[in-house]
């Protein structure tokens, strides 16, 4: 998550400084003319990650209240010296940055009352009535769960599911012999990855059922699979396919027209490459005009399966910002918003932060918890993120926060695996302060 000191008025007075039209130029474009920015910190830092060849492109959208969203860009979206210019439009994997997106369609079911935030799993997954847990992390032994897994749980990592991004041993080879592996990084692995993944999100939750847990539910807290298996409860509370509840019911509504599971071939154009850093070269991994995310996945990811643009993301943390409306759409109500961006990890547990190689939230007990789908600040940090900031990340770099309590938020948008190879959150950090504080 972005470490910000700067306050929600400070950003509001930058975007009523007279450059709220203002567009970030290409990377061809005149330095003269991109020092217009009203960030011209943050312009220069994004223009220095292409000049210095830590990213063919990167795009950032900052907004305050319901003043226009400041977009800031530089480079391309491939290293390619004809790649189209990243801009708002370009399109990103966000990988986990998914999850909130999956945890605001939940949120919705349960201000609806079709869903009940401590109500069973069990209820809508039938499978998932007699789980059991490891007695160690070396074997697949296992015993009864002494508790079934709530709804709760899935939103926060506290089920006590596993993810191949971070469990080892036995339970790792279990999980990927069953096709538990819903991620997508290119054609070459997504190509053995469907040999033995389940075709449908039923079957996918099914498969997960009959796998012994980490820990007895509502315990700890391990980054997981949550959110995908959240994704067939969704199914199943709303009588619809879960793709088509995001698109019917979160996309369509706040125009969201560029956030898909499967990228339309007629805009593949906009799609940035995916690269890997391979010690000190980056190399292409998904190159945007072939890309795996052209084909239909398995099954629509919960966890990781979107790819969106920088001005999409931006209406969807605008949305939360102004407690679940924006531009006359109400999708929930605020007290669900602010739920949503609360901690909700059960009694007892606490936020252990993971690897910022999978693009979550760097944090501890001390100062984290955790909501529906993302990372909550519990207490001002100095230097860093403000009380109430809602917060995460994807797997290849792009990061977003929202602050609801100052009403600002931000979005990142690169595309390279490990997303931690730059410190692009402190280095975006230390920029916008130093925009920001220039309007104090």
């Amino acid at each position: 998550m972005i470490r910000q000191i700067a306050s929600g008025a400070a950003l509001a007075a930058l975007l009523a400084s007279g450059a709220l039209a203002f567009q970030a130029m290409p990377a061809s474009a005149p330095a003269s003319v991109a020092t217009a920015s009203p960030l011209p910190d943050t312009q220069a830092l994004f223009e220095s990650y292409v000049r210095t060849d830590k990213t063919p492109g990167i795009v950032g959208a900052f907004g305050a209240g319901d003043l226009p969203t400041v977009f800031v860009s530089a480079g391309r979206i491939a290293d390619e010296a004809t790649a189209p210019a990243a801009g708002p439009d370009s399109l990103w994997r966000v990988y986990s940055m998914t999850k909130p997106i999956t945890a605001l369609a939940a949120m919705m079911l349960i201000e609806q009352g079709k869903i009940g935030l401590d109500q069973p799993v069990s209820d809508f997954i039938p499978a998932f009535k007699t789980m059991r847990v490891q007695i160690s992390p070396d074997s697949l032994a296992s015993k009864p769960a002494a508790s079934p897994i709530t709804i709760r749980e899935l939103l926060t990592h506290t089920a006590g599911l596993g993810y191949t991004i971070i469990t080892r041993g036995p339970l790792l080879d279990a999980y990927e012999k069953a096709g538990i592996t819903p991620f997508t990084a290119d054609a070459k692995s997504e190509a053995k990855m469907r040999l033995t993944r389940p075709k449908t999100l039923e079957d996918f939750a099914n498969t997960v059922a009959t796998l012994p847990l980490i820990a007895e539910p509502g315990t700890k807290w391990s980054y997981s699979i949550g959110l995908d298996v959240m994704g067939r409860v969704i199914e199943v509370a709303s009588g619809m396919p879960f793709d088509r509840f995001l698109q019917t019911r979160i996309f369509t509504p706040l125009g969201m027209t560029s956030t898909y599971f499967t990228v339309p071939g007629s805009e593949a154009k906009r799609l940035a490459t995916g690269y890997v850093w391979v010690g000190d070269g980056r190399v292409p991994l998904d190159r945007g005009a072939s890309s795996v995310f052209l084909q239909p996945p398995s099954f629509p990811y919960g966890g990781a399966g979107l790819v969106s643009s920088a001005r999409d993301y931006d209406r969807f943390t605008h949305l939360l910002q102004d407690g679940g409306a924006l531009d006359g759409v109400r999708l929930v109500k605020p007290e669900t918003a602010a739920l949503m961006m609360s901690n909700l990890l059960p009694p007892g547990v606490t936020y252990t932060s993971v690897s910022g190689a999978t693009g979550g939230t760097a944090g501890g007990a001390a100062t984290m918890g955790y909501g529906a789908g993302g990372s909550v600040t519990l207490v001002d940090v100095p230097g860093g993120a403000r009380k109430g900031t809602y917060a995460w990340g994807g797997a290849a770099g792009t990061i977003f926060w929202v602050d609801p309590v100052r009403r600002f938020r931000g979005t990142v948008m690169v595309n390279y695996l490990p997303s931690d190879k730059w410190p692009i959150r402190s280095d975006v950090a230390k920029a916008l302060r130093t925009d920001l504080a220039r309007y104090r």
